[in-house]
């Protein structure tokens, strides 16, 4: 393995590149065919989200271990500024909304990435191991296409991984890590808990198999130091020391992320986190009903960013 595979410092982003999520659940827009009106508004949108990362930075959280992960549809001055102004960027390269993993721009990804230059390339995928094969053979393949890019080319690569939870292959997931054959899972909390994380370190297992290499592993929160520390385990494995793990906040309610949060800075090699809609939409749905001005749906934003920082670092120190 590699020894410049991975990335040492701590990182905690903020996430925006929300793009068919962000039209239609902010806005209520069903067609992504927008408007030149409409698509102005979504950007200005995220330039609040932008101006609350900033203010958070200049008021207390260090520059340098902090990001923006943002999409170029919508960030794109953003993405520009940020790079001027020295703060480490991330730029999504999937199409949105899709259930497996495809480039934005197909076989162009490369000149989108070259575009911005920033530290790191980001990919979203939804993948359970139980899976059908073909599916997984072919998101495969184009993660290996982007984890090749990035090694080769000088930037770190940021994989987001959201396990869905189908029933099917749940149980039979089960059967296979545990030998038992369980009720049907019902709910997404009892997945969430009994389920995910084992089949978390089966995923990266199976990505590293296929040479899927990514330098931040960007992972849903855990429930146990136990869980963490396996897939820390996994990501760590075969002379990876380097690869970290951030903790994504899936834009759970507050109590939820805390907790995937105070329990993930427990554990050595989970290095921040990724918390996104958490942080910025109820400032920004507030400011859209006439709430709250600008200028406080952006310190709000900021307030946010800067809670789950102090707390993971809290976390952390104490360990």
């Amino acid at each position: 393995m590699a020894n410049d595979i991975g990335y040492t410092k701590n990182l905690f982003i903020l996430p925006f590149d929300h793009r068919s999520s962000f039209v239609k659940d902010m806005f209520g827009i069903q067609d992504q065919n927008l408007t030149a009106q409409e698509t102005q508004i979504i950007i200005a949108e995220k330039k609040i989200i932008y101006e609350g990362f900033k203010k958070a930075v200049e008021e207390d959280v260090p520059k340098g271990e902090t990001a923006i992960l943002v999409d170029e549809q919508f960030g794109d001055k953003i993405l520009q500024d940020a790079r001027t102004q020295g703060f480490t960027t991330c730029v999504t390269t999937e199409k949105s909304g899709q259930k497996e993993f495809t480039f934005e721009y197909g076989n162009n990804f490369a000149a989108h990435v070259e575009k911005y230059k920033p530290i790191f390339a980001k990919a979203l995928i939804h993948y359970n191991p139980e899976d059908e094969k073909e599916s997984k053979v072919r998101q495969q393949q184009n993660l290996k296409i982007l984890s090749d890019y990035c090694h080769n080319n000088g930037y770190k690569f940021l994989l987001e991984v959201l396990i869905p939870l189908t029933s099917n292959a749940s149980d039979v997931a089960a059967r296979r890590l545990t030998g038992m054959t369980p009720p049907r899972w019902t709910s997404k909390e009892r997945f969430d808990k009994e389920m995910r994380p084992k089949l978390a370190v089966k995923m990266i297992e199976e990505l590293q198999n296929v040479g899927v290499e990514p330098d931040v592993w960007k992972l849903e929160g855990m429930e146990t130091i136990e869980d963490y520390q396996a897939v820390v385990k996994q990501a760590k494995s075969g002379g990876r020391d380097n690869v970290g793990i951030v903790v994504l906040g899936r834009g759970a309610d507050q109590e939820q992320v805390e907790k995937w949060i105070s329990v993930g800075a427990k554990v050595k090699g989970v290095i921040g986190f990724a918390v996104g809609r958490t942080v910025f939409w109820q400032p920004l749905v507030d400011l859209k009903n006439g709430k709250i001005s600008k200028e406080q749906a952006i310190a709000q934003i900021a307030n946010n960013f800067k809670y789950f920082y102090d707390m993971f670092m809290k976390e952390k120190i104490k360990n």
